[in-house]
Formats: C-alpha cells, sequence, structure tokens
C-alpha cells in the first residue's frame, strides 16, 4: 500500500461510539502526534475512540512494512478486538491472542478469531505466520524476551515481527500511576492503592514491569548474532518522523520516545 493509497483509505466508525472516528492526520507528521496523544487522553473515559484510532494507525503503520492484504498474522495481546476490526478490514487473516478474559470480554462479546492464551507460550506452530504483531504488552509480562522469542518463533521466514511498548522511564511508563513510577514501581501502585482504594489495573510486579529499550536491544543484538531476524526500523511510535533521531540516543531515547517500535525481519 502506498502513502497516498493510506491517506485516502475510508475511516469506519470506532464500535460502541456515538461518534465517528476522524480522518487519520498525515504520516510521520506532528499533527498525527498530536492527534493521538489526545485520543490517549480519553482511554479510560472513551476506550473505544482511544483503542479505535490506535488501530487504524497501526494498521497504517504495519502495512509500511507487509502487505497486508490476505496476509496470515496473529496480533499477541488484541484485547476485545479494536485491532481486529481494523486490520480484518484490509484483508488480513487475523488472530488475536490474549491472556486476560476480561480484557477480551471488555465489548460484552469475544471478538472472532480470539484465543485466550499467554504471550509466553503461544499456541502456534513455528514458521507459519506472515506478520506478528504486538502494540503496547510488552511491559505487561514478566519476560518480554521470552515472549519476542515467541513471536520470532512463529514468523516464517522472511516475515514481519512488529513489537511496541511503552519503556518504564517514559512519562507513561507506570500507566495509570505516572509519574510516581519515577520514585518506584511499588511505591507508586502503593500510593495509587490507598488513594483510590483498590490496586491498579497495572500493578507494578503483577501486571506492569519494568522493560528498557535498552533490554530489548540487548535481545535483539543476541537474535541477530544468531541469524535469526534482521532489524528493519527501530523507531519511537507516536513522534514525528523528524524526531526519530531520539530514539538512537541511548539514556534520553528510556525518557523522551514514550513508545517503542521494534521492525524485523525474520530469518
Amino acid at each position: 500500500m502506498t502513502a497516498d493509497q493510506q491517506q485516502r483509505a475510508p475511516v469506519p466508525e470506532h464500535p460502541g461510539a456515538g461518534r465517528p472516528l476522524p480522518p487519520l492526520a498525515r504520516v510521520g507528521s506532528l499533527a498525527r502526534s498530536v492527534q493521538l496523544f489526545r485520543a490517549f487522553t480519553v482511554e479510560q473515559t472513551d476506550p473505544a475512540y482511544f483503542y479505535g484510532l490506535l488501530a487504524l494507525d497501526s494498521v497504517r503503520e504495519a502495512s509500511r512494512w507487509c502487505e497486508l492484504d490476505g496476509a496470515t498474522m496473529v496480533d499477541v495481546g488484541g484485547g476485545p478486538g479494536y485491532f481486529a476490526d481494523a486490520f480484518m478490514a484490509t484483508g488480513a487473516r487475523y488472530a488475536g491472542i490474549d491472556p486476560d478474559a476480561g480484557e477480551l470480554e471488555r465489548r460484552g462479546t469475544v471478538a472472532s478469531n480470539t484465543l485466550r492464551a499467554s504471550g509466553l507460550s503461544l499456541p502456534i506452530a513455528d514458521d507459519v505466520v506472515d506478520l506478528t504483531y504486538s502494540s503496547n504488552v510488552l511491559e505487561h509480562v514478566p519476560a518480554p524476551e521470552e515472549m519476542a522469542d515467541e513471536m520470532v518463533r512463529i514468523t516464517r521466514p522472511g516475515g514481519t515481527v512488529v513489537i511496541s511498548w511503552t519503556p518504564w522511564l517514559s512519562p507513561w511508563g507506570g500507566h495509570e500511576t505516572a509519574p510516581w513510577h519515577y520514585l518506584g514501581g511499588r511505591r507508586a501502585a502503593d500510593r495509587y492503592a490507598d488513594r483510590h482504594g483498590h490496586r491498579p489495573k497495572n500493578d507494578f510486579g503483577r501486571s506492569l514491569y519494568a522493560c528498557s529499550i535498552a533490554r530489548m536491544l540487548t535481545w535483539l543484538a543476541a537474535a541477530e548474532r544468531a541469524g535469526r531476524v534482521e532489524r528493519v526500523e527501530i523507531l519511537p511510535r507516536y513522534h514525528p518522523a523528524w524526531a526519530r533521531w531520539l530514539i538512537r540516543v541511548p539514556g534520553v531515547r528510556e525518557i523522551v520516545a514514550w513508545n517503542a517500535v521494534l521492525v524485523l525481519r525474520v530469518r
């Protein structure tokens, strides 16, 4: 799909909400970054709007690295079906995997082609998927390297792996406990529980873990040395194109990237 086709692609209404999604801002533009950050502010109050818009943007981004029409894909952490709707609309043969029954049923029913399973042990055969995709899941597993290994394992040679996650030291690293996570993940979660009377959904050490960019680049370097993958791109997901150089600056990238993306080709 060309960039021009991506811009002209029809934008469906997002399920479960009364207002349609706006047209996506231009690829790589500052307007896109602002649009996504504004949507992010209503994640809790209007999840259909946020996840619907993020799903459409994810489809447009993924189409840069993989022809989606007719592709067999697995979405690790697919959740309640917003991503399923968006990817299947392109003609992709989609399967979603998520371990959380509550997430799967968030829209009232479980989305089609969705399976409850762990990203650390994917129930998929070796070398069978054209695209293995994951959005904002890696920081929710205790062993992110194992999940990345599983994603590579099920992807055929020449296939594509796309992994995005929120680095721990980014402003949203603690999720709903941010910015107090800078004083310690457990302390931030305990503070949240004291203020709200219940544990946070993203509870450090239980459902949220510290996953840095440096950690995953170490994993990637080992996978490259073993001849398993080659890197296609590493970028900050929500930044405009002119700011993508930030991902190359050690230390700084952990704080300013907000969300990191690894795009890999399986060998």
